[in-house]
Formats: structure tokens, sequence, C-alpha cells
């Protein structure tokens, strides 16, 4: 930990930002397990005997909106207050 100004208290607000960060983490860890839990067995075509077949280009989509809610759910991390 490195102090840039001589005030004890940042070191309270490195620990806010630590656990913030670490619960944004977490939940991206949870969306993007969430996307690819669904998407990938559609995308292997495992739904087939039940008539749901994923083409090609809506699983490109789908990792797409995976890759997406990671990134905007980092970016809502910026309005958060320390």
């Amino acid at each position: 930990m490195v102090l840039i100004r001589n005030d004890p208290s940042d070191i309270s607000k490195l620990i806010t930002l630590s656990r913030k960060t670490m619960r944004k983490i977490n939940e991206n860890l949870i969306w993007a397990t969430g996307y690819n839990v669904v998407a990938i067995p559609l995308a292997a075509s495992i739904l087939v005997p039940f008539g749901i077949v994923l083409r090609p280009e809506f699983g490109a989509v789908t990792m797409s909106a995976s890759s997406i809610s990671v990134i905007v759910n980092a970016l809502l991390f910026r309005r958060s207050k320390l």
C-alpha cells in the first residue's frame, strides 16, 4: 500500500475500494458463468431432441451479450462513491 498524501484516512478508503472491487469481480463472474451455463449447451446442440437449436450467429450474439454485460457491470463501478 502506497499513500500519496500524508493522510491515514486514505487507508480506509483503500479498503473500501478493494471490497467494492472484489464485489464487482464476483458479480462479473456470476454473470459470465450464468450466460455460459445456458449458451454452451445450446451451442453444443444438446437440446436438439427437444427441437431447440441455436444457430451459430445467435450463439455469437449470446456470447457477445455475455461480454457486454460484464463490461457494463464493470463500467457501473465508476458511479460508486468511496
